[in-house]
């Protein structure tokens, strides 16, 4: 009796931490939804690369403060030895790295595309890594529940109707953004196998600065950098660097360490109702019946596979 006792407290207890980490992810959608417009709205004043990486450097200065204080809230209480931090210093960077080559991956196209494209139709293409990230997940050996690939299915259909045109046609935006979910499924992959093994606000801050510094060569040689730009631009950059990375992405990281990978992605694909919604309030932005549709099927995928 008492081993079943211990039981149902170890599952009521894990029950709990699931539900706070989901709320936490939902609180991450929210901030990278309105991150979409603020990021639309960017591109009149800067160009991509060089908004993408003046914000994740400041994503990443912002982390530090966090990052002090988890050293001195988790310091083991065990002195660890010469080899030992060794090795956790190489398993911090190097998850921190990958992260960055996900995150500059993904990133970079998703800012390209939204020269071109609205910040809804963005939001919503970019929750395709919903579709991804359980197929690659697969190939580590993940389990996808039966409930999770139906909703799969129904979101396919809506990115469907939501991205391509009647005449079967991809605008060039929808199609760069396209190609930044493959790089964010790799980052939510990458995230899942490294939070475990590390200190995620940590990694988060290398992750924010290995994109940013990757950033700075493509930026004088495919762009024009001025300081007239930046400055003009400097509340969307403080959004962006601040909220959408050195919080959104940190909150992610800290909250997928208790989820599945598939059900993270889920919820974190909200970021596209969000994105929907406040491209409507603040740039009264409206998408045609064959799109709304294509939302609407996302919408249910999304609660389906929460079920």
């Amino acid at each position: 009796m008492m081993k079943e006792l211990v039981k149902r407290l170890e599952e009521t207890k894990k029950n709990k931490t699931t539900v706070i980490c989901s709320l936490i992810m939902l609180l991450t959608a929210v901030l990278w939804g309105f991150g979409f417009v603020v990021q639309s709205v960017a591109m009149n004043t800067i160009e991509p690369i060089t908004f993408n990486g003046i914000r994740n450097l400041l994503g990443a200065i912002s982390v530090l403060p966090v990052c002090y204080t988890s050293s001195q809230r988790n310091k083991s209480p065990v002195p660890l030895t010469k080899e030992e931090k060794k090795k956790e210093r190489k398993t911090l960077i190097t998850g921190g790295v990958c992260c960055g080559l996900c995150l500059f991956a993904g990133s970079v196209l998703q800012q390209t595309g939204l020269v071109y494209t609205t910040p809804g139709k963005a939001g919503f293409i970019t929750a395709l890594y919903i579709v991804l990230v359980p197929v690659f997940g697969l190939f580590l050996h993940k389990k996808v529940g039966f409930k999770a690939w139906i909703g799969v299915g129904i979101a396919v259909a809506g990115l469907y109707l939501l991205c391509v045109s009647e005449n079967l046609k991809i605008e060039k935006g929808d199609f760069l953004v396209f190609l930044c979910a493959f790089g964010y499924s790799a980052h939510i992959l990458t995230i899942d196998h490294f939070s475990k093994k590390t200190d995620g606000v940590k990694m988060s801050c290398i992750q924010f600065l290995v994109c940013g510094l990757l950033c700075i060569p493509f930026m004088f040689i495919f762009e024009h950098p001025t300081l007239s730009a930046i400055k003009g631009s400097w509340l969307t950059i403080a959004y962006a660097g601040v909220f959408s990375c050195g919080m959104a992405f940190t909150l992610q990281i800290v909250a997928q360490k208790h989820l599945n990978p598939t059900v993270a992605s889920l919820i974190m694909s909200l970021e596209s109702c969000f994105a929907a919604l406040f491209g409507w309030l603040v740039l009264n932005q409206t998408m045609s019946g064959r799109e709304l549709i294509g939302v609407a099927l996302m919408a249910v995928a999304i609660v389906l596979a929460q079920i």
